[in-house]
């Protein structure tokens, strides 16, 4: 990734003695190239799983995110915060990215991973994700790796069993704690919050007295939180 960088400056040392109308040709050389990538990325091919690799049912983009603790978000913050890193379609795809991605348990501060189906955002306010919510478990320092690790894997592989339901997972990592929430379609629907709720203990190997706690967004969209008040199941 470097080299990329590193060719970028051996482009910008070049001769910096040149006239004043060469360099506003360039400025519209310049601009006329940011107006071909910006129309090129709206067209930018679907992600397709490559030759004799194995597709997953969705494609699924994994997104990062930091903030500063105690400063109030709006949506429209939180959105410009959001950074995408990468679009797959298949498992040798995902395996590529999340070979190069830090682990949960070596990130610092206030940082979030979100890997979503591809067309959702992980945002409340998303159309895919407006009428749902989300399970929430609360973990101990040192445990958030492996258990989005677990998580993720169980998503890709379809585990869930829920049609369409799942929307994606987040895990959070925080000063005291690391929390990891796996987003549904449909908060009202109880039969499939309660498969996703006991699919979750299973594949995450959780203890019979863990605390699970589920959140619509409706709620966090008033409180403006994503973990305060939320409905405890034991």
């Amino acid at each position: 990734m470097n080299n990329k960088f590193d060719a970028l400056k051996d482009d910008d040392s070049g001769d910096h003695d040149q006239n004043e109308e060469n360099s506003t040709q360039k400025d519209g050389e310049k601009e006329k190239t940011e107006r071909d990538k910006s129309q090129s990325s709206s067209k930018r091919k679907a992600v397709v799983p490559g030759p004799a690799e194995h597709p997953l049912q969705y494609n699924y983009t994994f997104w990062y995110s930091r903030r500063t603790p105690g400063r109030p978000t709006s949506s429209q913050s939180y959105e410009q915060n959001i950074k995408q890193i990468g679009t797959f379609a298949s498992v040798e795809q995902f395996w590529r990215f999340y070979s190069h991605m830090v682990r949960p348990g070596d990130l610092t501060g206030h940082s979030d991973f979100h890997l979503f189906k591809e067309g959702i955002k992980p945002m409340w306010e998303d159309d895919a994700n407006k009428s749902g919510g989300k399970w929430i478990i609360r973990l101990r320092k040192g445990l958030a790796s492996r258990c989005w690790e677990n998580l993720i894997l169980a998503m890709l592989g379809e585990q869930f069993m829920v049609g369409e339901e799942i929307c994606g997972a987040v895990v959070s990592v925080r000063f005291q704690e690391d929390i990891i929430s796996i987003w549904n379609k449909t908060a009202s629907d109880q039969a499939t919050t309660a498969r996703i709720r006991d699919t979750l203990r299973r594949v995450l190997n959780l203890p019979p007295n863990t605390i699970m706690e589920y959140k619509t967004h409706t709620d966090s969209i008033k409180d403006n939180s994503s973990f305060r008040n939320t409905k405890i199941t034991l």
